[in-house]
């Protein structure tokens, strides 16, 4: 019987084994500078910043956090950080100061690696966190100077120039090596403990779900900070050998450049990413022709938007997963109807999938309930925070979420728990509202929110990105054969553009805090 808890190397051990297994295959392209790495340059690299930490005094258990745009030297710390056993967290470099320190207070890493552009805030947030890590600078493609830190040492400059091979210490599955904080909607966000195990098993699960190739080729237009920029398809890809091109801002020309050029066959993105895309002038001219299919991911995709792309005969669909779980749990069957395109499709291979009511009890097929997950890629809970585990992390994760299972067993997602509003005693689904006021040619891009009301206790409010010339009268009229009377919203704002959080999704508690009162 084999023991599941001996030590193995795990993630440790992948690029090396991508060394030498497939040296010569390009794992990453910066596209940002041109450069490209093979995996065994990626070996390379990683045993050099192995090194790196070790003379800070990195080693099993200790943490290492880094705050910057996608480059190599991030890649360089998620293998090294393997390789030593410690874990790597990853931080957004768009939270405010406070916000960051107490992520950093929470994570206490021995090494700090920011970039330059983040120099100041990062100082900033050193303090209002009171730690003290040795600060390592990543260097700036614009010029930014490297100011707000009392002894910075520039990465590159820092690391050895042995790149043989290093010994590795032995992990447990149950190990952590990702740190990766959540979106935070409700407050500071949390830090997600992701373990080796968990890594391998999404990788495993987004592998034989979506059929990923070692010729796959995807552009990364998630940040590295986010779960979507490593386990949605970053890790997987590296996983079966294929090639990863990053850069340091998202431009959708860019993008459709390197699908073009690069012969991109996977891609995942948000849907306005998907949408500027299509919006861009080099939309109708990019060859897609070598884009085997496209995924969309962290919120509904609009049924316009992925019409655009079947027209151009890319076969997109839609995703769904969260950092507490995959991200990657369902996934679209061969040959999937059009007509199920708002589903995220069916579980994956080593995932179970349950709706249930508020005790926990399965509610019947085709009724509205909480989503919950259980695979071996569930995440080990929240660093720190055992009341938030204990609510979140079971024998099933609880996703928060809210769907329904059709009659042939397509996964349909309703919206969060928490946005469910009552109307005159009726539940209401702001994204059943939402994807019908989507379809009006009028409007980009639309969240409705509840606001009190006398009558009804609670109505709906559509906030729009559109055309301002859009009256609310008109509205309830398109939607009078679209959706039963007590779900039309009874007021209308606008907005020139969606207050955005993350990778270009919607901050949906942006829009409730300023829209939210009647």
């Amino acid at each position: 019987m084999v023991d599941r808890s001996a030590p193995q190397e795990w993630v440790g051990a992948w690029s090396e084994k991508r060394a030498a297994l497939t040296p010569e295959r390009e794992g990453l392209v910066d596209a940002t500078t041109g450069e490209r790495f093979t995996y065994a340059d990626l070996d390379r690299r990683a045993n050099r910043a192995v090194r790196l930490l070790r003379e800070y005094g990195v080693g099993t258990g200790d943490s290492v956090a880094v705050v910057s745009r996608n480059r190599p030297a991030v890649v360089d710390l998620f293998f090294a950080t393997a390789k030593t056993g410690s874990t790597l967290a990853p931080l957004s470099h768009r939270l405010a100061p406070p916000e960051l320190g107490e992520l950093l207070a929470r994570v206490d890493p021995t090494v700090l690696a920011v970039e330059a552009p983040f120099a100041a805030d990062v100082a900033s947030a050193l303090d209002e966190g009171g730690v003290d890590p040795a600060v390592l600078t990543l260097g700036s493609d614009d010029g930014d100077a490297l100011d707000g830190f009392r002894e910075p040492v520039p990465y590159g400059d820092a690391v050895p120039a042995d790149d043989s091979s290093v010994e590795t210490p032995p992990v447990a599955p149950e190990d952590p090596h990702l740190l990766l904080h959540t979106g935070g909607s409700t407050g500071t966000p949390k830090e997600t403990v992701l373990t080796h195990e968990g890594i391998v098993w999404n990788s495993v699960n987004t592998i034989t779900a979506w059929g990923l190739r070692d010729d796959d080729v995807t552009p990364m237009v998630f940040p590295m900070f986010h779960t979507g920029g490593w386990n949605v398809v970053t890790v997987p890809l590296w996983h079966m050998g294929g090639t990863v091109v990053i850069a340091r801002e998202f431009d959708p020309g860019q993008v459709l450049s390197v699908i073009d050029e690069e012969g991109g066959t996977v891609l995942v993105a948000v849907p306005a990413v998907l949408r500027m895309m299509t919006d861009h002038d080099r939309w109708e001219t990019a060859d897609l022709s070598q884009l085997r299919f496209a995924k969309s991911g962290g919120g509904p995709c609009r049924q316009s938007v992925m019409e655009t792309w079947w027209d151009r005969g890319v076969d997109l669909s839609q995703g769904y997963g969260l950092t507490e779980c995959g991200p990657n749990n369902f996934a679209m069957p061969d040959g999937w109807p059009r007509e199920k395109a708002d589903a995220v499709g069916k579980p994956a291979l080593h995932v179970d999938a349950r709706i249930v009511d508020d005790d926990g009890d399965p509610v019947q097929q085709g009724e509205i309930g909480e989503l919950v997950l259980r695979s071996p890629h569930a995440a080990a809970g929240y660093l720190d925070n055992p009341e938030e585990t204990a609510a979140t992390f079971g024998t099933f994760v609880a996703t928060g979420d809210l769907a329904r299972e059709d009659a042939d067993g397509y996964y349909h997602i309703e919206g969060r728990k928490k946005e469910m509003y009552v109307s005159g005693g009726e539940n209401v689904y702001p994204a059943e509202v939402e994807d019908a006021i989507a379809d009006h040619p009028d409007v980009e891009e639309v969240v409705v929110i509840p606001v009190p009301d006398d009558q009804w206790g609670q109505v709906g409010k559509a906030v729009v990105q559109g055309d301002d010339a859009l009256t609310l009268a008109d509205l309830r009229g398109f939607l009078d054969d679209r959706l039963a009377g007590f779900k039309h919203p009874r007021h209308l704002a606008f907005v020139e553009e969606m207050p955005t959080s993350g990778p270009s999704k919607i901050d949906r508690q942006a829009v409730e805090a300023q829209f939210g009162e009647e």
